[in-house]
């Protein structure tokens, strides 16, 4: 029998996990709730019990596994397996994560950076296509990404690269949560969507439902606000264009930076689909040289909620398979 994977996309709410053949198809899928209790103290070993239960559950052993590999959010060591800085799962202090699971269950464990994690999924098996240099952005609470150049993914020298909720689109914009301002975070991130909706509703004086609903006190999402934009309300249509604005500027600068094959773009906001993407693209063709223009395709993600344990289980598959060391 082919040896399995186990892949863990650790969020603030819920942990999700999967096992998965070695050529990333997901077998059996499951999740657990993060408890973030006691400085997120339960979270491994919740991690750890859950996995041993389903291994003896399906009548496995550890030897069935090449390993197990793992997204996190906050700031995390690849080499020595640790996180800091997740302060949504309440972890303060540094996690010994690796040591700690790997202890617990007797398999080869891997970590890497949520978003990173994320984007080796949509590569391997989602609208990545396995191509060799794309780029990932997913948008959701915040902006998060991952950038694959010569099929190797991007970490930098202190495991930043690949932030593109943090390239600058408006120098005098709104403040972010990392200090600086005008992040494309600030803008095109489901918060950033409905802050732009509220300060254009303020200004805006024709008709809309969109601003009506604001006005009326509503609890306006991002979906909202690209719904209503759908149905040609005209101040929603301003802010969609907007945040299309921001994305295809954004999208333009790292084109032309690393001249990528393919921009998947996912997370919650992308949910406004080909709508959305190919109003982006009207700006990504202006703030890009023809070469980059004409190589470039900008896609929606193809693995929704899954591209996160299937990105984790291909971390251990590489490096079990190319005998990486950090």
């Amino acid at each position: 029998m082919s040896k399995k994977l186990i892949g863990i996309d650790l969020g603030g709410t819920t942990v999700k996990l999967a096992i998965l053949t070695e050529a990333g198809e997901i077998q059996k899928k499951w999740s657990v709730l993060t408890d973030i209790s006691e400085e997120g103290s339960k979270i491994v070993p919740s991690i750890i019990d859950s996995i041993n239960e389903h291994i003896n559950r399906y009548n496995m052993s550890k030897d069935d596994f090449i390993g197990i590999g793992m997204g996190s959010p906050g700031t995390v060591d690849r080499k020595n397996g640790t996180v800091v800085g997740a302060y949504n799962l309440n972890w303060k202090v540094m996690q010994p994560v690796k040591k700690l699971i790997e202890s617990g269950i007797g398999i080869p464990f891997a970590i890497d950076n949520d978003a990173n994690v994320a984007a080796l999924g949509e590569r391997w098996k989602g609208a990545g296509e396995n191509e060799d240099n794309m780029a990932f952005l997913t948008l959701g609470t915040g902006v998060g990404g991952g950038i694959v150049a010569g099929g190797v993914l991007l970490h930098g020298i202190v495991g930043a690269a690949g932030e593109v909720g943090h390239i600058t689109v408006e120098p005098e914009g709104y403040a972010c949560t990392c200090g600086k301002k005008g992040c494309l975070e600030t803008v095109a991130s489901a918060t950033g969507v409905v802050r732009l909706a509220r300060d254009f509703a303020d200004k805006y004086a024709g008709e809309s439902k969109l601003k009506l609903a604001i006005d009326d006190g509503q609890l306006v999402t991002a979906k909202d606000v690209f719904d209503f934009a759908k149905k040609n309300d005209e101040l929603a249509l301003i802010i969609v264009d907007k945040v299309a604005f921001y994305l295809g500027l954004a999208c333009g600068n790292i084109a032309n930076i690393l001249n990528p094959s393919t921009i998947v773009i996912g997370g919650g906001v992308s949910n406004a689909g080909q709508f959305l993407i190919d109003k982006i693209r009207n700006y990504f063709d202006t703030f890009t040289f023809p070469a980059v223009r004409n190589s470039c395709e900008i896609r929606l993600a193809q693995l929704g909620n899954d591209a996160g344990v299937i990105g984790a289980s291909s971390l251990i598959k590489e490096i079990v398979s190319k005998k990486i060391t950090f």
